[in-house]
């Protein structure tokens, strides 16, 4: 396995504590306090979206980490604001026989930014190093060929000028199986509720033992990881987006002065006298 020098970085470097030990005695973040915060990000984020069209910026961002750990929520907070043709979300379905076939980071290639782009993946290229080891759906082999393989084909992302950032999700097995039995007792939840899901609790240390060797294997000066606690689900969300911000050399353009245009006349334009379908009212 390819080895690569560690430098000093807010990573899994220089993590004194084991991820995902917060702290019990901190209170959860009130809802109100979240909102406000968010909103102040949300104006951020949009002022980040018209640096990238402007500049012609390329940013991927990753998401990773144990199952209920936030990434799905996290995302949405993020692109609540934004535009999705600027936003793009990438979460690939399971792979195809085709697929399967090829290369393994092929399938991922043609989702990678272009000028004016922020693509976000909900799990990545990085599916290698946890859920299939895990879950038997590759080798060893292979998971040891992809760590090797990983650095220098984000060396060579970096190097074509993508901003690659990514994120590590990580939630104590307490809060994971609260969330979890959540899904089940919650008619709202019971689609996040998957027979991968149930699979993957059992193997917790199995799925730890991954998480770490991903860590050696892939957190490199030019493409470190970055771990965000996220039992508390709303502080982990505004840490992320806020490092995310700290992380981008974007600069808010001059504010432009607008007014509305006054509208032409009606010019002889009647309302036809046609039936119309309105929706009943009920609110």
């Amino acid at each position: 396995m390819a080895k690569h020098k560690r430098t000093v970085h807010d990573g899994p470097a220089g993590t004194d504590a084991p991820p995902g030990d917060g702290d019990p005695a901190r209170p959860r973040m009130k809802n109100k306090e979240y909102r406000r915060e968010l909103r102040r990000l949300h104006g951020e984020l949009v002022a980040l979206q018209e640096w990238v069209k402007a500049t012609g910026a390329k940013i991927c961002v990753v998401f990773e980490g144990r199952d209920t750990a936030g990434k799905g929520g996290t995302i949405k907070a993020i692109t609540e604001r934004v535009s999705p043709r600027v936003f793009r979300v990438v979460a690939l379905p399971a792979p195809t026989p085709r697929e399967r076939s090829q290369m393994y980071l092929q399938r991922y290639v043609p989702h990678l930014p272009g000028a004016g782009d922020v693509v976000i993946f909900d799990r990545s290229w990085y599916n290698r190093a946890g859920v299939e080891p895990v879950m038997g759906f590759c080798t060893r082999a292979q998971a040891d060929e992809f760590l090797q393989a990983a650095p220098d084909v984000e060396r060579a992302i970096v190097g074509s000028g993508v901003i690659l950032l990514k994120y590590w999700l990580e939630v104590s097995a307490e809060e994971q199986t609260r969330r979890l039995q959540s899904r089940i007792d919650d008619p709202r939840k019971v689609w996040k509720l998957s027979d991968l899901d149930l699979k993957s609790y059992s193997r917790w240390h199995e799925y730890s033992r991954c998480r770490d060797e991903m860590f050696r294997a892939t957190d490199t000066a030019w493409a470190p990881w970055y771990v965000a606690r996220t039992d508390d689900k709303k502080r982990g969300r505004l840490n992320i987006i806020t490092h995310l911000l700290a992380n981008v050399p974007y600069e808010p353009l001059p504010h432009r002065e607008v007014s509305l245009p006054k509208r032409q006349k009606a010019d002889g334009y009647r309302k036809p006298a046609m039936p119309l379908r309105y929706i009943p009212a009920p609110y």
